[in-house]
């Protein structure tokens, strides 16, 4: 008896030795975060956060100098899961690289995010059972670690949102360029493509397939035609300007040749090559005019990407609306108020009617701009507003795309750019200074500029300033 009782004794003690023996081969907080924290922060290597991110945030915002200010500023902000640090929200967001569409990104950020992870996942799980460190008072506010700019900014640089701004702005309005930057969309089995398919096979012929490989604007899918886009820009042909000119959208390729009329005719009777720079030529000639609100959103798109990558904002009131959802629903005005300048550029907004309230809603549903042209008429398809859609919702929450408008009463407020301000600043959404108007209409949405909803300039109706959208919709 008394032997077993020493071997359970003996036993007891070997385990107890062997369990310190385990506890001192482990690397403490402090050596860990040395180890494979701190060299992180020193790195000039960008974190796998640019996986997801173009910009506003770093794994290296999350560090502090010190593992104890590091750790207390991550417990404080719930970063850190003290019961169960395997499931740290620090943890999870590292991972986000993993939930990537794009296979090839995944692949070249998986080393990064790899080591990444597993230096957290280390330093996390030595810090939780820690019993000091887990005690430690709560952090200054100001010393709290993290990006430093709001939530908001941050999802507006997921490469995510920028995708989904591209597709609805741009690649939206792709079939503007067929067939011949849209080869992806020609259809053998569709009989209305036989000749646009004759034609792309004979200048393939005549110029050359490399040629036709740089003519392949618009890819399968808005990632694919992004990211050659973007690579196309970083190393412009010498002599040329870039498809995306960041530095002046106005000035890119994909806005300029659009908008370009054809090349000069030589003493053969041929064209002369399209030009690539200042003065801009389109061998497709004219698809898309500067009064069109396809041009406002290109200009749009081009001019946030440059911000986010340059990490230019960094509040909520710099961001853009980034709302805009293409139809075609049309607004055509017939007989325009003859005060009003020639060539004037005209802004619709159409708002809704919320039947519970029995009010206008004060956020536009759908907006277009178009010029008044030689007969007194201004027609323009429409773009419907997000956010206007959704109104109450929180802005940050994604909103599901909607392709047209109910039937039902609308209240359409016009705007008459009568300073030419638009010729300067082609993003510029008119204000109460330009309002020239508005009627309500019962309106039938059809699709198709021969079913355009038909308004009149006597139709219009100057109010009061002191009557808002907030005011009934019998007033």
């Amino acid at each position: 008896m008394a032997t077993r009782l020493l071997l359970i004794a003996v036993s007891g003690w070997i385990a107890v030795a062997a369990q310190n023996i385990r506890a001192e081969d482990q690397p403490s907080p402090l050596e860990l975060f040395e180890q494979r924290i701190s060299p992180i922060l020193k790195s000039s290597d960008p974190a796998s956060c640019v996986q997801c991110h173009l910009s506003s945030v770093d794994l290296k915002d999350y560090i502090r100098p010190s593992h104890e200010a590091t750790f207390v500023s991550l417990r404080d902000q719930g970063m850190i899961d003290l019961e169960t640090p395997a499931q740290s929200k620090i943890l999870t967001l590292i991972q986000m690289g993993e939930k990537d569409n794009d296979a090839g990104a995944r692949l070249i950020h998986e080393k990064t995010r790899k080591a990444e992870y597993a230096a957290f996942s280390a330093w996390i799980e030595a810090c939780c059972n820690d019993s000091e460190l887990r005690n430690l008072p709560p952090a200054d506010p100001g010393e709290l670690a993290g990006p430093g700019v709001p939530d908001a900014v941050i999802r507006h640089a997921r490469k995510s949102r920028v995708v989904d701004s591209f597709a609805r702005n741009i690649w939206s309005q792709r079939m503007r360029c067929f067939p011949c930057h849209t080869p992806h969309e020609l259809d053998p089995d569709n009989p209305k493509h036989r000749v646009p398919i004759q034609r792309q096979k004979k200048f393939l012929e005549q110029h050359g397939e490399q040629f036709g490989d740089r003519m392949t604007i618009f890819h399968r899918t808005p990632e694919e035609t992004l990211q050659y886009l973007i690579e196309r820009s970083l190393q412009p042909k010498e002599g040329e300007l870039p498809l995306l000119n960041l530095q002046d959208p106005a000035k890119s390729l994909l806005v300029l040749k659009p908008t370009a009329k054809l090349p000069a005719k030589q003493p053969d009777g041929q064209f002369a090559a399209p030009s690539y720079n200042t003065p801009v030529s389109h061998m497709g000639g004219l698809k898309m005019h500067d009064d069109d609100p396809s041009y406002k959103s290109f200009i749009a798109w081009i001019s946030d990407y440059a911000k986010v990558t340059r990490g230019e904002y960094t509040s909520v009131a710099d961001l853009p609306a980034d709302n805009w959802q293409p139809t075609k629903l049309v607004i055509m005005m017939r007989k325009v108020p003859p005060q009003w300048p020639d060539n004037a550029r005209v802004q619709f907004f159409v708002h809704r009617h919320e039947k519970q309230s029995g009010r206008w809603n004060a956020d536009p549903v759908a907006f277009t701009q178009a010029p008044v042209g030689p007969a007194g008429n201004a027609a323009g398809a429409l773009f419907l507003l997000r956010t206007g859609l959704n109104a109450g919702a929180a802005k940050e929450e994604p909103v599901a795309q909607q392709a047209t408008l109910e039937p039902g009463e609308y209240l359409i407020k016009v705007y008459v750019d009568r300073q030419h301000r638009l010729a300067d600043d082609p993003t510029l959404m008119l204000g109460e200074e330009d309002f020239a108007g508005q009627v309500v209409v019962d309106a039938e949405w059809q699709e198709g500029f021969p079913k355009a909803l038909r308004l009149f300039g006597e139709m219009l109706k100057e109010v009061p300033e002191h009557l808002t959208l907030n005011d009934t919709a019998s007033q």
